[in-house]
C-alpha cells in the first residue's frame, strides 16, 4: 500500500507532465507558426487562448465526473482524449482550425487535475497531502521546461508540424502504462481521507450537497480568486515566455532551449519545498490553516519580483527574477492543490471542488494570452505592460488568501429545508 500510493502519485507527475507538453508545444511552435500562417501576436494570442475557454469551462462538470465515476477511469480518458487532438493540430493550415484544435484540447487537458486531486485523497493521509501534491503539480513545471528543448528541437530538425504529432503520441504510451500498473487503493485508516469523512450524517451529505451549498462558503470564493491570480502569472510562462525571449530579448532557438529553460527547472524543487514546508508545519503543531496560509500567501508575495524582470537589461538578473517568481509560485501552489481535499464537505466531492478552483484559475488563462497579445501589438513588440499587471495579480492573490480564505477546514454545509423536503438542488 505505501510503496504504490508513491507509485501512483509517480504516474500522475507524468500525466500532469504530458499535459504541460501538449499545452505549450504551440507556445514554442508560436514562432515558426506566425510564418507559416502569416499572422501576428494578437491571431497567434487568440489561437493560444482557445485551449483556455474550454478547458475553464469543462472544469467543474469534469470534476464532476471524476468523482462519480473515478479517477481510475477518468484520468486516462482524459489523457487519451487531450493526446488525440494534440496529434490533429498537425493536420490544421489555418487559424480557425489551429484555435478548433485547442478548444478540443482543453475539453480533454480539464479533466487532468481534478483527477490528481482525487487520487491524493484517497491515497495520502492529511499530514502528507501537500508533499504528494507537490510531487504531481511539479508535473507541470517539467513538462513545460522540456516542452521548450524538445519541441525546439524538433521543429529544427522536421518542422512545427512533426512536434505535435510526436508529443501527442505520448499520451498513448502513458495510458498503457497506467492500466498495467494502476489498482484501485485500500480505504485510509477506516475509510478516513479527511476530517469530514467521519462527521455525523456523512451519508446525507453525501446526497445533499449542492453546488450553491458550496458557493454560500466565502473560502470557496477565494480559493477561486486566489488560484485565478496564481494563473494568471504561471500562464505567461505556458503561453508567451518563449515568444518575450525570442522577440524582445533576441535568444535563438538554441539559447531558448538552454537558458529558456532556467524559470521553469527552478519552478521544480520550489514547488518540492512548498510541499514539504506546509506539511512539516502541520505535522510540529501548527494549525493546518497556518501552515498552508504562510505558504500560499508566502509564495504569491515573493513571486511579484517577476515585474522587475522588465526593468532589467541584464539577461541573467532577468532570468533570475523570473525563476524566482516561478519558483515562488510552484512553492504556494503545493498548498494550493491541497485545499480541495482539505475543504471538502465529503471526501466525494474532492475533485469537484478541485474543478471549481480551476475553472475559475483557467479563466486567467483566456485573460492574460489575449491581453498579452494586444498589448505587444499595440506597443509594438513591449511585454512591460503585461509583467506589471502580472506583478500585481501576484499581490491580490495573496490578499484573497490571508483574508477571503477562512480556516482550512472540511466546508461545514447548511442544507436548506425546501431542498431537504422536495430535492430542489443541483447535486454534485
Amino acid at each position: 500500500m505505501r510503496k504504490m500510493r508513491w507509485v501512483v502519485i509517480f504516474l500522475s507527475f507524468l500525466a500532469i507532465a504530458v499535459n504541460y507538453i501538449d499545452r505549450a508545444n504551440l507556445a514554442v511552435a508560436a514562432p515558426a507558426i506566425e510564418k507559416a500562417l502569416g499572422i501576428g501576436p494578437a491571431e497567434m494570442g487568440f489561437i493560444m487562448s482557445g485551449f483556455f475557454w474550454t478547458y475553464a469551462l469543462m472544469q467543474m462538470p469534469f470534476g464532476w465526473f471524476v468523482d462519480r465515476v473515478g479517477a481510475r477511469i477518468a484520468l486516462p480518458l482524459a489523457v487519451g482524449w487531450w493526446s488525440l487532438f494534440t496529434a490533429l493540430t498537425a493536420a490544421t493550415s489555418s487559424v480557425a482550425g489551429m484555435f478548433g484544435c485547442r478548444l478540443l484540447l482543453g475539453v480533454g487537458e480539464a479533466g487532468a487535475y481534478p483527477s490528481c486531486a482525487k487520487l491524493v485523497s484517497q491515497w495520502f493521509p492529511v499530514k502528507e497531502r501537500a508533499l504528494a501534491t507537490s510531487i504531481f503539480d511539479s508535473g507541470s513545471r517539467v513538462g513545460s521546461a522540456l516542452s521548450i528543448p524538445v519541441v525546439a528541437l524538433i521543429i529544427s530538425s522536421v518542422g512545427w508540424k512533426a512536434a505535435f504529432v510526436i508529443t501527442g503520441a505520448l499520451g498513448a504510451v502513458w495510458i498503457l502504462g497506467w492500466f498495467v500498473i494502476y489498482r484501485n487503493p485500500e480505504p485510509l485508516d477506516g475509510g478516513s481521507t479527511n476530517a469530514a469523512a467521519s462527521a455525523p450524517g456523512l451519508a446525507k451529505q453525501r446526497q445533499r450537497v449542492t453546488w450553491s451549498s458550496l458557493f454560500r462558503h466565502r473560502t470557496l470564493w477565494g480559493m477561486m480568486l486566489g488560484f485565478f491570480c496564481l494563473n494568471f502569472v504561471i500562464y505567461f510562462f505556458i503561453t508567451w515566455f518563449p515568444s518575450y525571449l525570442v522577440q524582445t530579448r533576441g535568444f535563438s532557438l538554441k539559447s531558448l532551449g538552454t537558458l529558456g529553460m532556467i524559470p521553469a527547472l527552478i519552478s521544480i524543487p520550489g514547488g518540492w519545498l512548498g510541499g514539504y514546508v506546509s506539511d512539516a508545519l502541520f505535522r510540529r503543531g501548527w494549525s493546518l490553516t497556518a501552515a498552508r496560509k504562510t505558504c500560499m500567501v508566502g509564495g504569491m508575495l515573493l513571486s511579484s519580483v517577476i515585474t522587475l524582470s522588465a526593468f532589467t537589461a541584464n539577461v541573467y538578473l532577468m532570468l533570475a527574477f523570473f525563476g524566482i517568481a516561478y519558483g515562488s509560485l510552484a512553492f504556494a501552489a503545493a498548498s494550493i492543490w491541497s485545499l480541495p481535499g482539505d475543504v471538502a464537505p465529503t471526501p466525494d466531492h474532492v475533485a469537484s471542488i478541485g474543478g471549481i478552483q480551476n475553472f475559475a484559475s483557467n479563466l486567467a488563462g483566456i485573460v492574460i494570452t489575449t491581453f498579452t497579445g494586444v498589448m505587444v501589438a499595440m506597443t509594438k513588440g513591449s511585454f512591460t505592460i503585461p509583467l506589471v499587471v502580472a506583478g500585481g495579480f501576484c499581490f491580490l492573490g495573496a490578499f484573497s488568501y490571508l483574508v477571503i480564505v477562512g480556516r482550512i477546514e472540511p466546508l461545514s454545509i447548511a442544507f436548506d429545508t425546501e431542498e431537504a423536503s422536495t430535492g430542489v438542488g443541483s447535486v454534485i
